[in-house]
């Protein structure tokens, strides 16, 4: 793909814009289009149809009737506030959102749709309980602003290449998916099969396991454990800037404590009375037991001193029944995982109690098995997260050019008359 610049440019006025072709306007955006509210329309109240609702985050039914004509812009106006969505065809914008459709601007809809991109949107929210975009600050936006033809020609650039992108920006997530499928296989495989391939196998007596090697045993978590099954502190600490490190189910990620996600920090005479409870230690195995992410784990690979919160829950080993790693690889499998959703409930969020996860059944090896296991799984998956993690550098690669492009091309850096 060859582009050129334009012949000649001038400066916008507009720091972060720089220079604009000569012949370009630069101009506020209500100049260009104005932000219609989208109407009230309560799930109970949809009937089923051919026209998509679109909520600040994009689709979330289906309704008989729209209110928009076609192409629109929604623009998320609270929750997901500054999201631009579009579509083709006619759909229900709800309250939530703003839209633009034909109605509401004289200039390409699709070269908007681009444009409204570059103006970081979802950055500021004068609203502290809902986070919302304010029309009138969104008018005051500047834009660069090409003849209509230049729009029209820069839409079709951008559909196309953005296009290409987009299309292997898929083709990469599709095979992030089957690296975490044969991930979680090869995990699955080993924690209830063994790595011995002629072993001979009995019923497990846990249905969800189905058959293991005749020489493991499958008890509950509470009968391996050191400590009873336990949880953080049921009260929330006053968080500051400095002190104790303080993480809660947000900073599990990858069956590692991702530290940066942190809560924030406690006081040490805080994190000291907490301690009386539970006091982490290294191997230590947390699994969240509420919210979106329940079934999720981490295992303690530090010495350092921090405190967690009550939505997760502690599983320390015992050394002499059991390996940490062996056990965090068991609970990961699709097996126990399918067996944790098994036994949800559900109130504000999903969530699992601390009596259902001491009675949890593990598959268990004699101890010298299950540290060869976990050596195995550490090698093999270390190989598969080194793949998946140069895949999401791909992915963040080709988002980051996508994105320079469509700058590049709306704001006139690029000419793209010739390209089309």
């Amino acid at each position: 793909m060859k582009t050129n610049a334009y012949p000649k440019y001038k400066p916008s006025g507009v720091e972060w814009l720089g220079d604009v072709p000569e012949h370009w306007e630069v101009t506020s955006l209500k100049f260009i289009c104005r932000f219609a509210y989208g109407d009230s329309l309560a799930s109970e109240n949809r009937e089923d149809g051919d026209y998509l609702v679109f909520g600040s985050n994009g689709p979330v039914g289906n309704h008989k009737l729209p209110n928009t004509t076609r192409p629109v812009i929604v623009v998320g106006r609270k929750g997901s506030y500054g999201k631009i969505n579009y579509s083709d065809n006619p759909i229900f914008a709800i309250d939530t959102t703003y839209f633009i459709d034909s109605r509401y601007t004289t200039q390409s809809i699709q070269w908007l749709k681009f444009s409204l991109l570059t103006l970081c949107l979802d950055i500021g929210s004068k609203d502290s309980a809902v986070p919302g975009l304010a029309r009138e600050d969104a008018y005051e936006k500047k834009l660069p602003l090409p003849p209509l033809p230049e729009q029209q020609a820069i839409a079709a650039f951008l559909d196309r290449e953005t296009g290409h992108i987009d299309a292997l920006i898929a083709k990469k997530k599709k095979l992030l998916s089957l690296l975490a499928e044969q991930r979680t296989a090869l995990i699955s495989r080993a924690v209830t099969k063994g790595l011995n391939p002629s072993v001979k196998l009995k019923p497990a007596g846990v249905e969800w396991l189905g058959d293991v090697p005749e020489h493991w045993v499958t008890p509950p978590l509470k009968r391996i454990v050191a400590i009873p099954v336990t949880d953080g502190p049921h009260e929330t600490p006053e968080i500051l800037d400095e002190g104790i490190p303080f993480v809660s189910a947000e900073a599990i990620r990858f069956n590692k404590i991702d530290f940066s996600r942190k809560r924030g920090f406690i006081s040490e005479s805080e994190h000291r009375r907490f301690c009386l409870k539970y006091h982490p230690k290294r191997n230590d195995i947390y699994m969240i037991k509420s919210g979106a992410t329940t079934g999720n784990l981490a295992i303690v690979e530090t010495d350092e001193e921090f405190s967690i919160w009550s939505p997760l829950a502690v599983i320390r080993v015992h050394k002499k029944k059991a390996d940490a790693r062996f056990v965090l690889a068991a609970m990961n499998s699709k097996e126990f995982q399918t067996s944790v959703q098994l036994f949800w409930s559900f109130g504000t969020q999903q969530n699992i109690g601390m009596n259902v996860i001491e009675n949890l059944p593990v598959p268990l090896p004699p101890v010298l098995e299950q540290q060869a296991i976990a050596a195995f799984l550490d090698h093999e998956t270390a190989k598969i997260d080194t793949l998946s993690a140069k895949v999401l550098t791909a992915i963040e690669r080709l988002k980051e050019y996508r994105t320079a492009l469509i700058s590049a091309a709306v704001t006139g850096k690029i000419d793209v008359r010739e390209a089309v």
